[in-house]
């Protein structure tokens, strides 16, 4: 039997309810997700790596059960075509929101395509309820003390309420 092994890498800051809903779309297609943190020294992330991790891990446990167990938590700084590579991944998942993200991610998936052609990309839709989610549009909701509850995790909302 082979197994399948995937990548799905993101800024995971905050980890929303769309991150969730593509991570148990994966669980159904792979046997291990590297849920993978791009880390860019050019960037300020609201939440330090450390934080990341151990919020994507409590909740995926919490969500997911058993199955939470298949979700590894790494980092990443450079292609992700070589953290899939490094982590033995064979398929790149990315989760589509709409229209535009689908115009962008065929122009990544083409340019990783050619540079790592070992590498399937797979688009998975987010399911109409989180749709409209972006983390940078809850960390702004957040940081105005609106509600995010109805957008993330409740150990989020609880982490973004004492960042705010």
């Amino acid at each position: 039997m082979t197994v399948r092994t995937a990548i799905y890498a993101g800024s995971f800051d905050p980890l929303t309810n769309g991150h969730l809903d593509v991570l148990k779309a994966s669980l159904a297609i792979a046997d291990t997700i590297y849920a993978a943190i791009g880390v860019q020294a050019a960037k300020k992330p609201l939440f330090s790596f450390d934080e990341r991790v151990a919020l994507i891990e409590a909740v995926t446990s919490a969500e997911f059960g058993e199955a939470g167990k298949r979700i590894r938590v790494v980092a990443f700084d450079g292609l992700v075509i070589d953290a899939a590579r490094r982590h033995g991944a064979s398929i790149m998942i990315r989760g589509l929101r709409d229209g535009t993200d689908l115009d962008y991610e065929m122009q990544m998936a083409g340019m990783n395509e050619t540079m790592a052609p070992e590498l399937q990309t797979v688009f998975l839709p987010a399911s109409p309820s989180v749709r409209t989610i972006t983390a940078t549009l809850v960390r702004q909701i957040a940081s105005m003390g609106g509600d995010v509850r109805p957008f993330v995790p409740a150990p989020v909302a609880a982490a973004l309420s004492a960042k705010f």
